[in-house]
């Protein structure tokens, strides 16, 4: 059956898409602090003991205050500026992260998650490991401690995002982690995102998930929130942007990612953006 083998849902979407984390605090907090929005930025922080109050402004979109009473990560994929009150205040028992992703609010992931989550740490297998070593670079410095922690912070995300994409308490919202959770249709879009250039038709993504075309489109539809064809599409697009702003020729890409000549690229991407063409995006800082 297809789904039952083992399958990599998240190396070729990280792969082409990286989020690249940063140490900036490890120790206690005292009182008040605040954490800004930046664009393309999100925040991961571990609260290791004792508890705190977490507080948005209005309009956020969020709960205004929100109590963290047990040990917990706090993840915010998106920019969105919060409040921590009554932090612990003994001991290296906070450590906080940036998250710089690609393309910012673009990134595939960041459009995907929700705007936050707040998980015990008790919930996720094989977490005291990383945190162990994580806690332990941060608590003195050695040579290479910010490139450790870094990528330690880096092996948390992924961990927080193999436990959204596994669990079944807490739906996901609709999107690409939704899909991703499902092993028929994560077959179909993990095929898209390693191979962007193939001739992704409905037959083809439908054999992928081993599905009939029509359960495949609606299923699909139901769990990413848009049509097969409008997700490879959109999926080309955004590796189209990326490699833009690294200076490729819309030529080259059109080629690498299956279609016919450049025009073809040329006339998606002025329609996906509003009139605009790749040439005029470009010019204006993409």
């Amino acid at each position: 059956m297809p789904d039952a083998l083992p399958l990599d849902r998240l190396s070729p979407l990280l792969e082409r898409f990286r989020v690249r984390a940063s140490l900036f605090h490890a120790g206690p907090l005292c009182g008040v602090t605040h954490f800004d929005a930046q664009p393309g930025r999100g925040f991961l922080h571990v609260m290791r003991n004792g508890e705190m109050a977490v507080r948005h402004a209005a309009g956020s979109g969020l709960v205004a205050r929100l109590v963290v009473s047990e040990p917990s990560l706090v993840f915010y994929p998106r920019p969105l500026a919060h409040d921590f009150h009554n932090a612990p205040t003994e001991g290296a028992d906070f450590v906080c992260a940036t998250l710089d992703f690609d393309q910012g609010d673009a990134h595939p992931l960041v459009r995907a998650l929700p705007p936050l989550v707040v998980l015990p740490l008790a919930r996720v297998d094989g977490l005291n490991e990383t945190l162990t070593l994580l806690f332990g670079e941060a608590e003195r410095v050695r040579c290479g401690q910010r490139l450790l922690a870094d990528r330690l912070f880096e092996v948390l995300l992924l961990q927080l995002l193999r436990w959204m994409l596994d669990q079944r308490d807490n739906p996901l919202p609709v999107g690409l982690l939704n899909g991703l959770a499902d092993a028929r249709l994560a077959r179909a879009l993990t095929a898209v995102h390693a191979r962007p250039g193939e001739a992704w038709t409905l037959e083809r993504l439908a054999a992928e998930a081993g599905m009939s075309r029509s359960r495949f489109a609606e299923a699909f539809r139901n769990a990413v929130g848009t049509t097969p064809a409008d997700y490879v599409a959109d999926w080309r697009l955004a590796i189209a942007r990326a490699e833009l702003r690294a200076g490729k020729s819309l030529k080259t890409l059109a080629a690498e990612l299956g279609y016919a000549n450049a025009s073809t690229l040329s006339r998606l991407f002025t329609q996906r953006h509003g009139g605009l063409s790749a040439r005029a995006w470009r010019q204006q800082g993409g």
